[in-house]
């Protein structure tokens, strides 16, 4: 067996004196090996037990019941699992660890739909903080998947900061995205699913990157005993994932400067309302809707030219957006 290297980056990623053997990362990684049958029971079990967690903390909108969910997730064993197989070249263990993944997508997806077709009124969910807060992932969810990833990595490799594993788990978030995808479905909103879906494949993509990352850093692909493999099947793979990367980043670009261009939206309403001597009307809400952006009022007072506020949001925005208004006259009820 090759001795894996020990330069001073490797080193100091994975000390010698606290690095797992290659065979000590398969047999948490593979549910293959060893007592496989046991393995396969327990993610089973366990991942849906989260699942149905994951969904009743979605629709009952408690933040406590889904971290819950997260912390018993067993589905970054087998993501981790393609990136062990990524860099020690065993197609079969990247094989088996999609398969394992891709079952899990469906099983939670289904139970969410199941439970979505339970109420009463399933409608009603979509505007609760869990499903709104995992509809529209942006650019920082990424670099924050990027980096929860590698401190779950690294907590694979090393055996003296595996009591980090639950904060990994709750960091990285797989289980709950799944879950307001069903949920999200079965209340007949596909285009939320969407965006839920695209939040938990960008944690896919960013667990894989940076396992193979840390594993190849730390010398497991030159341990492997199939290390024989060609480069070119190697260099595929990494290209596959560039790509994947590059697909998942993409709309969440897109959300970040959506977000972007609706907080600076609304604060130049809030200088248009003032300069016109509106300023006691408030801005309920700004939505994009393609080429529109559409801003929410609220108040009892005559509105200012609409067209200065036009100019203005020509002038912050790339392209030259149309700006619907649509106040509501009145005052909101504070009474509980």
């Amino acid at each position: 067996m090759t001795t894996p290297h020990t330069g001073r980056l490797p080193g100091f990623l994975v000390p010698p004196t606290q690095r797992r053997s290659l065979d000590e990362v398969t047999d948490r990684l593979d549910l293959a090996v060893g007592d496989s049958r046991s393995k396969r029971s327990a993610f089973w079990i366990m991942l849906t037990l989260s699942g149905t967690i994951a969904v009743a903390g979605v629709v009952g909108d408690s933040t406590a019941t889904v971290i819950g969910a997260m912390i018993v997730a067993p589905l970054s064993t087998p993501i981790l699992g393609i990136g062990l197989g990524i860099v020690a070249a065993r197609g079969s263990l990247i094989l088996r660890s999609i398969g394992y993944v891709v079952a899990g997508i469906v099983l939670v997806t289904v139970l969410g739909v199941i439970l979505a077709q339970l109420l009463p009124n399933p409608e009603t969910v979509l505007t609760n903080s869990q499903v709104l807060g995992r509809t529209s992932p942006r650019l920082v969810d990424l670099l924050a998947a990027l980096a929860t990833g590698l401190a779950g990595a690294i907590a694979i490799t090393r055996r003296d900061v595996g009591d980090v594993l639950p904060g990994v788990a709750i960091a990285i978030s797989l289980v709950p995205p799944l879950g307001v995808v069903g949920v999200c479905l079965g209340s007949g909103a596909p285009s939320l699913a969407i965006g839920a879906f695209v939040l938990f494949a960008s944690n896919v993509v960013a667990m894989v990157i940076t396992s193979v990352v840390v594993l190849t850093v730390a010398g497991y692909g030159r341990e492997a005993v199939e290390v024989s493999t060609s480069r070119r099947s190697r260099r595929r793979v990494y290209a596959v994932l560039t790509v994947a990367l590059v697909v998942v980043a993409v709309p969440m670009v897109v959300n970040s400067l959506t977000s972007l261009w609706a907080r600076q939206v609304a604060t130049a309403t809030q200088s248009w309302l003032r300069d016109g001597g509106a300023g006691d009307t408030e801005i309920t809400g700004v939505t994009w809707s393609g080429r529109t952006v559409t801003v929410n009022l609220l108040g009892s007072q005559q509105l200012p030219s609409v067209d200065q506020l036009r100019a203005t949001v020509d002038d912050l925005v790339p392209w030259n957006p149309e700006v619907v208004v649509v106040s509501v006259v009145g005052e909101r009820d504070s009474a509980g």
